[in-house]
C-alpha cells in the first residue's frame, strides 16, 4: 500500500481542483490518488471502517491511518514545500470549528463549483499515481 493516499469525490470540480493544486506542489510526488467513487476508493473506505457514500469528505491515509475533513488536508499541506506549508498554522483553530466550516463549504460544494458528470482524466504523468487496486 502506498504511504500517501488521496481519496476525493471525483465528480466534484472543488475537489479537482484541490487534486490538481497538491499535484503541481507535490515536487517528490509522494502523493498518489483515487476517486470516493472508484472500485479502490470504496474499498479503502471500507478497509477504514469508513462509510462507503463519504463523499462529502477528502480522505488522506498515510502510514496505515484515515484522516478525513480539515484533519486530512492540514496533514497534506503539511507534507507540501513552502510557502504552502504555512497553511498548517490552521491547526490552531479548534477542530470542531474547522470542521464546521469544512462541513459549509462541503455542502455547497456542487452549487457554488459545479458537479462534473464523469472524473477528470489524468495526464500520462498522472495516470501512475492514480491507485487501480490496492497492493
Amino acid at each position: 500500500m502506498h504511504v500517501d493516499t488521496i481519496l476525493f469525490d471525483g465528480s466534484c470540480y472543488l475537489c479537482n481542483s484541490a487534486v490538481q493544486f497538491v499535484i503541481k506542489r507535490d515536487a517528490k510526488k509522494v502523493f498518489h490518488f483515487a476517486s470516493l467513487q472508484s472500485p479502490v476508493g470504496k474499498q479503502l473506505l471500507k478497509s477504514y471502517s469508513l462509510p462507503e457514500n463519504l463523499l462529502d469528505s477528502f480522505v488522506y491515509i498515510q502510514n496505515q491511518r484515515a484522516f478525513i475533513k480539515s484533519d486530512a488536508a492540514l496533514k497534506v499541506v503539511a507534507r507540501l514545500g513552502y510557502p504552502t506549508k504555512i497553511l498548517v498554522v490552521f491547526i490552531i483553530i479548534p477542530k470542531f470549528l474547522r470542521d464546521w466550516v469544512y462541513d459549509i463549504i462541503a455542502r455547497n460544494r456542487y452549487k457554488i463549483w459545479g458537479q462534473k458528470k464523469e472524473c477528470m482524466m489524468p495526464s500520462s504523468e498522472l495516470e501512475k499515481r492514480i491507485l487501480k487496486e490496492i497492493e
